[in-house]
């Protein structure tokens, strides 16, 4: 991460100011704790298949070995905390830099961070919902749930509860539309680790004049980019702090 490129990633937002939106990715909470998905050997799906164990036909078919997983997998998120890179975003939000965050994530650490604005396009793990009533309950109640038994259900009438998560099968929700119309009224988006192969939140890379990219791998899109930093997000958007006096 050379200091041009920083200096260069943080003309580029302070040209674009109020018209640049985030779009961030599993990279950014890596530094949280939070294993991504894909990555050679570390990435979770590596060792569990999500179509078998997390996706709706496993929510259906097999609910006591989905719930199984997701708490294995998804539990210990809960009490994850954001990073450098989260904070960071959350001031140059509030300094007017950006708009708001659109994540592939569901950990909820912007809103932690203090971002106000954020398309969470594949859910989120605050909640559950009861497929039968609609009622929803904290996500910790579920969990709980678990360990008395194999399937949480709703304690107003009994019926099954779901994440409020995108799981392999769903739709996408509302919060997607939102955020194509984020992107449709920005002149810059700047990607926050994501390997941008995740269709189709990787396709907002390519809706706006400007594209930033800070990513420790390279993306299908790094040769369209005006600035590429090749490094982690916390360390990066440090610097690009710094460099726009907001450190």
């Amino acid at each position: 991460m050379a200091d041009t490129d920083v200096r260069s990633l943080a003309e580029l937002l302070a040209a674009n100011k109020g018209h640049a939106v985030a779009l961030t990715g599993a990279g950014i909470s890596t530094e949280s704790g939070i294993p991504d998905f894909r990555s050679p050997g570390t990435g979770l799906w590596n060792r569990i298949d999500p179509m078998e164990y997390l996706s709706v036909d496993a929510l259906y078919a097999r609910p006591e070995t989905f719930w199984q997983y997701f708490a294995e997998v998804f539990g210990p998120t809960l009490a994850a905390q954001p990073n450098a890179g989260h904070l960071a975003l959350a001031k140059l939000e509030a300094a007017g830099f950006i708009t708001g965050v659109i994540t592939q994530n569901i950990d909820g650490l912007h809103q932690k961070a203090g971002s106000r604005t954020v398309y969470e396009v594949h859910g989120h793990l605050r909640t559950v919902h009861c497929q039968s009533c609609g009622r929803t309950y904290p996500m910790s109640e579920a969990l709980a749930q678990l360990k008395k038994e194999p399937i949480p259900h709703c304690s107003e009438c009994g019926g099954r509860v779901r994440p409020d998560v995108v799981l392999f099968g769903d739709m996408m929700p509302a919060a997607f539309s939102q955020a194509v119309a984020a992107v449709e009224r920005s002149s810059l988006v700047l990607v926050v680790g994501s390997s941008l192969t995740v269709s189709p939140a990787n396709s907002l890379a390519f809706q706006t004049p400007h594209l930033a990219i800070v990513n420790r791998e390279p993306t299908p899109a790094d040769g369209r980019a005006d600035v590429v930093l090749s490094g982690g997000a916390g360390d990066t958007l440090s610097a690009v702090l710094r460099e726009l006096n907001l450190a």
